[in-house]
């Protein structure tokens, strides 16, 4: 018996994983259309991870050149003024809104997300969804972390927890910690392919998976 959910934000709750894939392109489009292709490319295929850990990839591994600290937090602020008001006002995944308006008060609900624990606190808050949530939880605290911290801190078993995320690394997470998961399926066919878990293409049916498990 599901007991908490746990949910990834971007590409789960709000359909808001093009947004951040165009604020990559934009913060470095200066370097050029090939450096940036292959940017894009690596956050597409790590989607979940933050952009603290890709931005130190990508000046490592792509532009080959030191990143420090000046320009770290220059490059977080740019993006965080990017993304944020794009994101709050983004559209819900579809049943999203309505499963959280709904269920809310029947399972502990949580988010788990690779965005900075400021941004998305304010996010969800500008969003008026703050009070839906158990708790929220963003880097630097990773998803393993964060998990782990919930189970502990709610004193649920990892049969009872549910989690609902759309990359790779969510279902990693998930299966480190020994929860559920069920994947959101969105252009990320190709990523789950090979994956055998639950699959849904949106939260409209969310409820009746839950009264399986």
């Amino acid at each position: 018996m599901i007991k908490a959910i746990i949910f990834d934000f971007d590409g789960v709750i709000v359909e808001s994983v093009e947004i951040k894939t165009n604020a990559f392109a934009k913060l470095f489009e200066h370097e050029g259309g090939e450096i940036v292709k292959r940017i894009v490319n690596y956050h597409l295929d790590n989607t979940g991870i933050s952009r603290y850990e890709k931005f130190k990839y990508i000046y490592k591994e792509i532009l080959n050149r030191p990143l420090n600290d000046d320009e770290f937090q220059m490059l977080c602020n740019k993006f965080s003024v990017l993304v944020v008001d794009s994101v709050v006002s983004a559209p819900y995944v579809k049943g999203a809104e309505e499963f959280v308006e709904n269920y809310a008060s029947r399972y502990k609900c949580f988010v788990v997300s690779a965005t900075p624990q400021r941004e998305i606190e304010q996010i969800v808050q500008k969003r008026n969804m703050n009070y839906f949530f158990k708790g929220i939880y963003g880097a630097p605290t990773t998803k393993k972390e964060a998990v782990k911290a919930i189970l502990l801190k709610e004193n649920l078993k990892p049969t009872n927890v549910l989690y609902v995320g759309d990359a790779i690394s969510d279902y990693k997470v998930a299966k480190d910690n020994s929860v559920n998961f069920v994947a959101r399926i969105n252009n990320n066919e190709s990523i789950f392919a090979e994956i055998d878990c639950l699959k849904i293409k949106d939260l409209t049916n969310l409820q009746k998976i839950l009264e399986t498990l």
